[in-house]
């Protein structure tokens, strides 16, 4: 499955997308951007996560196109995903965002668009534009973001086209197990961001006792487990060593019982809104 930096999962639409990627949230636009996105690609990376609410498509997009040249590759070898805001949600509105973001990233197609969160109901106007979008040939994918079992139902009773993507929250601490069995029975891809919750986790004794039997550090080992379980994963960094780093997970596997460790740290919490609560 996830032998090597650039595995790939199949979506349900035959669209193939790699188990991991950079994810740039709250990383400004400026040069630090620029070169982690390029750095990333020249390391090997083969997806990009972005959305239009971080502000920062402008710089990915270049990032993006410094990678492609100094990587000696080719726009088709990327996978780029972007999002639609909550103010975009009715049909034209989310049309427009998906132009905007074309434009500011300076593509021609992007290979997965999303509906960034279940905002009040709006989202069935959203998912018609999206399912339009791909009809037309405009992006290769689509899905959604911070969608819980109930949404995904409700979605879906009118959907002609089913998301190809979840992508939730999801650490040790908040593991989503009832959503993610969901996802894989009505086969939805899941897909985590704040996969290292966002840092605070990484001095966790446990984490830490299975880190050092492998050596290896312990956002290393929740990227791994997050693989085994069949999770794409999106971490964010700006830091060179540390871009390599969280790629650097193929040389060793984690037996059923550290993953059964890590499962049970679990406590349902959240870094993230609650899509149920979020004030959009």
């Amino acid at each position: 499955m996830t032998n090597h930096l650039q595995a790939v999962t199949t979506l349900n639409n035959g669209t193939k997308m790699p188990w991991l990627g950079l994810g740039v949230f709250k990383v400004e636009e400026g040069p630090e951007l620029v070169e982690a996105v390029k750095t990333a690609i020249t390391e090997g990376y083969r997806s990009i996560d972005t959305a239009a609410i971080y502000g920062n498509e402008t710089g990915v997009g270049e990032g993006i196109r410094e990678g492609i040249q100094a990587a000696g590759i080719r726009r088709e070898d990327l996978f780029v995903t972007s999002k639609v805001w909550n103010d975009g949600l009715d049909y034209d509105g989310t049309v427009q965002a998906f132009e905007t973001s074309l434009e500011k990233l300076g593509l021609d197609y992007l290979d997965l668009y999303l509906i960034h969160w279940p905002g009040k109901g709006k989202y069935k106007q959203a998912w018609n534009a999206l399912e339009e979008l791909y009809k037309k040939g405009r992006v290769r994918a689509i899905g959604v973001s911070n969608f819980q079992v109930h949404h995904l139902e409700e979605l879906m009773k009118d959907a002609a086209i089913k998301p190809a993507i979840n992508q939730v929250e999801r650490h040790p601490k908040l593991t989503q197990s009832d959503l993610l069995t969901y996802c894989q029975q009505h086969d939805i891809q899941l897909e985590a961001w704040s996969p290292l919750m966002q840092g605070q986790i990484l001095d966790n004794p446990v984490l830490r006792e299975i880190a050092a039997k492998y050596d290896k550090s312990p956002a290393q080992v929740i990227l791994r487990w997050d693989l085994q379980q069949k999770i794409v994963i999106i971490p964010k960094s700006t830091k060179a060593h540390r871009i390599k780093e969280n790629a650097n997970l193929f040389d060793f596997e984690l037996t059923k019982e550290d993953i059964e460790q890590i499962d049970n740290l679990n406590e349902d919490h959240r870094v993230g809104p609650d899509p149920d609560t979020f004030d959009f």
